[in-house]
């Protein structure tokens, strides 16, 4: 009776570890900006640009880049998924009707955009503490500003990260992701 409930233990065990360890992004259900689920599993075959992102920053006219970057590639198994965050100086104090609104009219944005996180902190979203911990080839660890960019692969994992900096419509950028797409 014992070896039987040690390897019921075990076995529980062993499931909510796989659980809590996720493989990739596509593991992961998120709330688009409307508060309809989203299983990101419907991103698999497809390159994919995280951004977390904020209505009153400095670099919120890379929401423009953004959506040319979209445009650039839409069709080509490229995605770009926003998540907007008041991590930083609270400069994303709207509420998701207010971020939806402003991305459309300010910037025509057309790119999925997801309900506000947390991206830091001890209230960080799993999702975005799942990503700050991927290796990849440029760095891991915390978000420090708005509009850090997550790169990822067709298979769902961090293969680059760029800081907030570094514009949509870069060469670095760019050429990462055509790099992704031919692959």
């Amino acid at each position: 009776m014992k070896i039987i409930l040690t390897l019921i233990l075990l076995a529980s065990f062993m499931t909510a570890s796989i659980n809590n360890n996720p493989n990739s992004i596509h593991e992961f259900t998120k709330k688009d900006i409307r508060g309809k689920e989203v299983n990101l599993e419907d991103y698999k075959g497809k390159v994919v640009l995280i951004v977390n992102t904020a209505s009153k920053c400095g670099f919120t006219p890379q929401y423009k880049g953004l959506q040319e970057l979209h445009e650039k590639y839409q069709g080509k198994d490229f995605a770009i998924l926003g998540f907007p965050a008041n991590n930083f100086n609270e400069q994303e104090p709207g509420s998701n009707e207010d971020i939806a609104e402003f991305c459309e009219l300010n910037y025509g944005v057309k790119f999925q955009m997801f309900s506000k996180v947390s991206v830091k902190g001890d209230d960080q979203d799993p999702f975005f503490a799942y990503l700050t911990t991927q290796p990849n080839s440029d760095f891991t660890g915390d978000i420090n500003w708005n509009f850090e960019k997550f790169l990822i692969d067709k298979d769902g994992k961090v293969v680059r990260r760029f800081r907030s900096r570094v514009e949509p419509m870069s060469e670095d950028l760019i050429s990462s992701i055509e790099s992704e797409l031919n692959k």
